[in-house]
């Protein structure tokens, strides 16, 4: 496989990792109520807590952190940093826009965009005001 061609698969092995909706997944297994809807509607790790039980949202917080993480470290070790970067790129993504669970997440959406209107204004985009 040409290093280009990798490139292309280490950004869809970002995206599928990236995808993986935890809270919805963990929610399911624990055989909880659907989490869209309670709280919220969301299917992040306030609304896993919402549930009542903190051992599944430490659970979604961590799955949701840390599958950026392995898609990262993996792309990284076998392709090097070009394929690292767009395995975070895919992840992020897959995040934002899963595939899997059908769904976009709404805060996540408007923080992209918002920090990038203020990295193309001219303003930090890290800072919040």
């Amino acid at each position: 496989m040409t290093s280009d061609a990798f490139l292309v698969v280490a950004f869809g092995f970002g995206y599928l990792l990236g995808s993986i909706p935890f809270g919805l997944v963990l929610t399911k297994l624990a055989g909880t109520q659907d989490l869209r809807s309670i709280g919220s509607g969301s299917i992040g790790a306030t609304n896993v807590l919402r549930t009542g039980s903190k051992g599944l949202a430490v659970a979604t917080l961590l799955g949701d952190a840390l599958k950026g993480t392995v898609a990262v470290v993996i792309m990284g070790y076998h392709a090097g940093p070009d394929a690292a970067m767009l395995a975070a790129l895919g992840a992020f993504l897959g995040h934002l826009f899963s595939s899997l669970a059908q769904i976009q997440r709404r805060q996540g959406c408007r923080d992209l965009y918002r920090r990038a209107d203020r990295a193309v204004s001219g303003r930090p985009p890290w800072r919040s005001a």
